[in-house]
């Protein structure tokens, strides 16, 4: 194991200059087998799979973390998780002067690929409800009351300020920047106004342990005896907020559009999950209410990082996905006739 770090460190530094000589590596490795690069996610890290001796690896590259070592936000939350219950990867090495981590190769599978072959409204609630299984026992098991070592994470919060920032970064990056809006009379205070007071009530509710990028491309099924294991991964930027800010990732995801009726289901099926785990009782009627207006925000939020990634780093491949985006952000408002100006005001720069 010792040589074949060696090996992969080494490649690492190649890549790190500019080489990408993969086939020649492998025919002059002692112990690597296979090595190639694999699609990432819409940050800046790069991955890439490694086989040595029969056993595939995945090597993570990032920028060096050799002032947060062990207590990077990736590897600490890693650590919490673990130690909480929470199935996460596995990570076998670290080398933060590289900026370099290794990780087990938990396969291809998402939970979004998994959907692509569901054959009936029955199969597809079930994926949904065993995922919700997973985040009950995350915002519960994970929860500072239940932690004996402290992180970071719990020190960070979805308040109102850090809320609206996510709204202003969409304005800028969206309706600014990307579509080259301009507002006219009161209707940029109305969009500001409008999504304040979503936020400042989002800002009052109970908090708990989040994901915070939880939704159907990260979370993988891999194979495993006696059964599948579903893993979350991409959690780095855990912080504590409603429980319902999960929950509105998964069920109101940008990638996977439900059915309103199966995501009254699943909302149903989670209220009942987490009485049962945590013995608390909670207010139907509100929680499916901040469920709304979080799925709002949340989406809200999704756009404007859609459309960053376009302006700052000129990726255009999320663009596709903004549509579904704000038709989730329509369906919602809809049921709200008091957030009727803000939609509107939202629906007309966008469609116009």
């Amino acid at each position: 194991m010792k040589e074949f770090l060696t090996e992969v460190r080494a490649m690492m530094d190649q890549i790190e200059r500019g080489e990408e000589d993969f086939a020649g590596w492998v025919s002059r490795s002692k112990t690597i087998e296979s090595f190639s690069r694999i699609p990432g996610d819409a940050s800046t890290r790069r991955y890439y799979r490694v086989g040595s001796s029969g056993v595939s690896y995945i090597a993570m590259r990032m920028e060096v973390f050799t002032a947060e070592g062990a207590s990077l936000p990736f590897l600490a939350v890693q650590k919490h998780l673990k130690a909480a219950g929470v199935d996460v990867p596995q990570v076998l090495d670290m080398d933060p002067a590289r900026g370099f981590i290794l990780l087990e190769d938990l396969g291809d599978v998402t939970l979004l690929r998994r959907l692509q072959g569901v054959s009936s409204s029955e199969v597809e609630r079930h994926l949904f409800e065993g995922v919700i299984d997973s985040l009950v026992g995350l915002q519960f098991h994970a929860s500072p009351k239940r932690s004996k070592t402290p992180i970071e994470a719990f020190n960070l919060r979805f308040d109102h300020k850090k809320l609206m920032w996510e709204v202003n970064h969409t304005i800028e990056h969206f309706y600014d920047t990307f579509l080259k809006r301009q507002f006219f009379g009161s209707d940029r205070r109305i969009m500001v106004d409008g999504f304040s007071d979503i936020c400042t009530l989002l800002d009052q509710q109970p908090t708990v342990f989040t994901h915070r990028d939880f939704h159907s491309r990260n979370i993988m099924i891999a194979p495993a005896q006696p059964r599948e294991r579903w893993v979350m991964i991409d959690f780095q930027d855990a912080r504590m907020g409603p429980a319902q800010y999960d929950l509105a990732s998964l069920l109101k995801d940008s990638y996977y559009q439900l059915e309103e009726a199966q995501i009254t289901r699943l909302l149903d099926y989670y209220i009942v999950k987490w009485e049962a785990v945590s013995g608390e009782r909670l207010d139907r009627d509100l929680f499916l209410r901040i469920f709304d207006l979080m799925s709002v925000q949340r989406n809200f939020k999704a756009i404007g990082s859609f459309a960053s990634f376009l302006n700052r780093r000129g990726d255009p491949s999320y663009l596709k996905f903004i549509g579904n985006t704000f038709e989730n952000i329509r369906r919602a408002l809809l049921k709200y006739p008091e957030y009727a100006q803000l939609r509107e005001v939202l629906f007309h720069y966008y469609y116009f």
